[in-house]
């Protein structure tokens, strides 16, 4: 049976959908970003990441949001410029979505009850959230927004 995260399509920054089904057998970092936030400088920890391990099976996913205290009012082109200007990401970045209300992406409703947060709370609280998913689908771990994305190679590793 395949896991419900390949079930899931999402906008890419650059446009066109991206089924993630095409993830599979893959170890999945999905974080949502922000250009204005204290953490963004995390973009460099994220790139290294990627840069690391991607040739053993890591993706990792950026998915922008304006959320939290309007810190991505940027659209699409100037998203992009400012995540390749400033921090060189070539990780895959996908169009701004909501991650908490209503309108959450669906993707974003699953990782919510697949790995609650503190007291089983649900929401996200800030930009950079991260959420950890094994070659299998499973989501294995919610990382904290504060929580250095180097912190996670010995997690992403175990799983690789």
């Amino acid at each position: 049976m395949t896991a419900p995260i390949y079930q899931f399509t999402a906008e890419r920054l650059e446009g066109g959908s991206q089924s993630f089904d095409e993830y599979a057998d893959k170890v999945l970092l999905i974080v949502n970003t922000a250009s204005n936030c204290g953490f963004t400088p995390q973009y460099e920890g994220l790139e290294a990441l990627y840069q690391r391990y991607h040739e053993r099976g890591l993706e990792v996913l950026g998915f922008p949001c304006n959320q939290f205290g309007a810190q991505e009012p940027g659209n699409a082109d100037e998203i992009a410029s400012f995540c390749q200007k400033n921090y060189g990401v070539t990780f895959p970045m996908f169009a701004k979505i909501d991650v908490n209300g209503d309108h959450a992406h669906p993707l974003y409703q699953y990782l919510k009850k697949a790995a609650p947060g503190l007291l089983g709370s649900e929401g996200i609280k800030w930009n950079f959230t991260k959420f950890l998913v094994n070659r299998e689908g499973e989501v294995t771990e919610r990382i904290a927004s504060a929580s250095a994305p180097e912190s996670l190679a010995r997690d992403i590793e175990a799983l690789l």
